[in-house]
């Protein structure tokens, strides 16, 4: 099939275009870099043309709650206007696990605006809610620095290795539409405390890690919004082994 990835030069979008370039599709990276833009349209219409299926896998510049909404909102909705004039069978999209349970995040909000979109857009879709990456702790652990303390929220956290997410992602493009959203976590649960503390003694990070109930994550209360509510696919790789990796 050819299978058009939008966001294609990122972290998973890389990954992807190579994960399915091997199981002997035609995968087509799609991002400014290869003159496509689907915030102004430019190049849209002819990345697509005779695509199968696309796999949005684009990310925001910015967090800002406005921007970030703008962002999602008119990127989608131009990739789901090229794709019913390409005759696309299949939109596929990388979202959040708790996405819904967090209105107070204006990223979630605009992740929950692109969900919204695609359910409403008549194209066959499939949206695979990760949680967070394995890859993200280090920018979390700098998020909640102050001093030499890193002070993250209390509740439960299933975060999940980017390969895991590149693998999930393979699999659903190559398939049927599920017409729904499936989430995907880790191995291994625990308190985001816990993984931020491993991850910095892995790195010989002299950070002490404490938590507390004020304590925001990138700005929001979020509980244990972050982990799976209900049933879930579960990546492979456990988060000892990523780490030794």
């Amino acid at each position: 099939m050819r299978i058009v990835v939008v966001g294609g030069t990122g972290l998973i979008g890389k990954a992807l275009v190579e994960a399915l370039r091997e199981r002997g599709h035609e995968a087509v990276p799609a991002s400014p870099s290869t003159g496509v833009d689907t915030l102004t349209g430019a190049g849209v219409a002819e990345a697509l043309a005779g695509a199968q299926v696309v796999v949005d896998v684009c990310n925001s510049p910015s967090f800002e709650d406005g921007p970030v909404l703008d962002f999602f909102t008119r990127s989608t909705t131009t990739q789901l206007a090229a794709e019913r004039e390409a005759g696309v069978g299949h939109h596929v999209a990388l979202s959040i696990v708790g996405t819904d349970r967090l209105p107070d995040a204006g990223y979630l909000r605009a992740k929950v605006a692109q969900e919204e979109l695609i359910t409403a857009s008549g194209i066959p879709f499939t949206i695979l809610r990760a949680t967070q990456f394995f890859e993200f702790l280090s920018m979390i652990a700098d998020s909640a620095t102050e001093g030499s303390t890193v002070t993250v929220p209390e509740g439960a956290f299933q975060p999940v290795a980017a390969a895991d997410v590149v693998a999930g992602l393979a699999e659903l493009a190559t398939g049927a539409p599920v017409g729904g959203t499936i989430d995907l976590a880790g191995p291994d649960r625990r308190t985001m405390e816990e993984f931020v503390r491993e991850f910095l003694a892995a790195h010989e990070d002299p950070r002490s890690v404490t938590t507390g109930p004020d304590a925001r994550y990138f700005g929001t209360a979020i509980g244990d919004a972050l982990v799976p509510a209900g049933e879930a696919r579960i990546g492979a790789t456990r988060f000892e082994d990523w780490l030794k990796a």
